[in-house]
């Protein structure tokens, strides 16, 4: 299994794909205002659970937002729970919302 993240705008979210069945894998919804975008949301599917399904999209976010000059806002405990194992993102995460240990 091949996943592939991708934004779909007009739903206002980051959607997985299993590139070789077509199928939703999961998602990660966000708002955006200007250069800050806020992740709301994320909801991968049962039949893809335990795949790295979540870390794609987190780490996809990450990166797209550093490549558009954003700061993430992680409202969402996944994201919030991943970025505790990636410090390295610390540097686009609003203030209030980094965890330093």
């Amino acid at each position: 299994m091949t996943i592939e993240v991708t934004e779909a705008p007009a739903r206002e979210r980051f959607e997985a794909r299993d590139s070789e069945a077509g199928a939703v894998a999961g998602f990660m919804t966000y708002q955006l205002s200007g250069n800050i975008i806020v992740f709301t949301h994320t909801e991968v599917f049962p039949e893809f659970e335990g795949k790295g399904v979540g870390s794609a999209i987190a780490r996809t976010v990450m990166d797209d937002s550093r490549a558009k000059g954003r700061t993430v806002v992680p409202i969402c405990p996944f994201l919030a729970g991943w970025l505790e194992k990636h410090p390295e993102y610390a540097d686009i995460t609003a203030p209030g919302h980094r965890r330093v240990k």
